[in-house]
């Protein structure tokens, strides 16, 4: 397995100065009044930000460690198609979220944003743990192996999330109602208000507070399954962060047809049966393919997911649907 041994802390505080222009200029500019996304804006930012992610992974990640590698762009660009297709797995839950709250859409934007931001620190942070966890426990690798093998599985053979879960009982929310005040409705885009001279959170504050739980639990599934591709945090780290940056348009392009998609978690499920079988077996597969191994995974992970994708799209052709209502 490579090692990018040339990555300094510039390289870090270069990308993370990257991230917050970004962020600030989003928030700071683009977005500074809430406003509703429409199909065709969020399809373009959907298709920078991709953009971006491959300029990063054929330029700026092979110059990183001092000189072209092939093999390089072949790491990030795996990774950053295993996370990005994991999170629109997670784009249809947060559509559902949305739905069960009533949360208008003109305030959503603004509500992913900063659910992404804790989604970066959270990450970081788990990134940090596992890179800490493999460099002194290597047999982690095979437990992160056998775990993402389990869950695929699971996936393939268990039924999916429903489409109408009653999010009342949800841990989280009950926790945040015996902590702190909530209001009833909404105050704008507001996560606390006063009323009658009391300080108390919104119900928007309760939908990021379950926001931010979900990214946390799938990124259960996305680290171990990064891992599974490369070891080095910088490109686990940045191949993790591009996928979460472009989660918020891609949530507007997606969220309205989701049942287009219907045949996706299949492939998802496959994607991580292969990582976790792979992990479990990558020294013999090391020894047999070599530094080919690399793009194997590539063309493996980029297959199951177009098939997936073709898959879907030509069964909701055949039944002339598709559309999930927003109730």
């Amino acid at each position: 397995m490579m090692a990018l041994t040339d990555v300094s802390i510039w390289h870090w505080a270069g990308f993370t100065s990257f991230v917050l222009l970004s962020m600030a200029f989003d928030l700071g500019l683009f977005h500074r009044v809430g406003r509703e996304i429409g199909f065709k804006e969020a399809l373009g930012w959907t298709t920078l930000w991709s953009a971006s992610a491959l300029v990063f992974a054929f330029v700026v990640a092979p110059l990183t460690v001092g000189g072209w590698d092939r093999s390089v762009a072949a790491l990030f660009v795996t990774g950053y198609l295993v996370e990005l297709s994991l999170s629109m797995d997670n784009v249809f839950v947060i559509a559902i979220i949305f739905t069960y709250f009533g949360v208008p859409r003109i305030w959503q934007h603004r509500l992913l944003f900063w659910g992404i931001i804790g989604a970066l620190m959270m990450r970081g942070l788990m990134i940090w743990l596992g890179s800490e966890l493999i460099e002194r426990v290597h047999w982690m690798l095979f437990v992160f192996g056998g775990f993402l093998l389990l869950t695929g599985l699971k996936m393939l053979f268990v039924n999916g999330v429903d489409e109408s879960p009653d999010l009342s009982k949800n841990l989280v929310i009950r926790l945040v109602k015996r902590f702190f005040p909530v209001a009833d409705s909404f105050d704008g885009d507001r996560f606390i208000t006063r009323i009658a001279g009391r300080w108390m959170l919104t119900p928007l504050m309760l939908v990021l507070a379950v926001v931010e739980t979900t990214d946390v639990i799938f990124a259960l599934d996305s680290i171990p399954a990064i891992f599974g591709i490369t070891r080095d945090p910088f490109l686990v780290f940045t191949s993790n962060v591009f996928a979460i940056l472009g989660l918020r348009s891609l949530y507007f392009v997606l969220a309205s047809a989701m049942g287009y998609f219907r045949y996706l978690k299949v492939g998802l499920a496959l994607v991580l049966v292969f990582i976790g079988a792979k992990m479990l077996t990558e020294d013999w597969l090391q020894t047999l393919f070599g530094d080919r191994l690399h793009n194997l995974s590539l063309a493996v992970v980029l297959g199951l997911i177009t098939l997936s994708i073709l898959m879907s799209l030509l069964m909701a052709a055949l039944r002339g649907d598709g559309k999930l209502s927003q109730k």
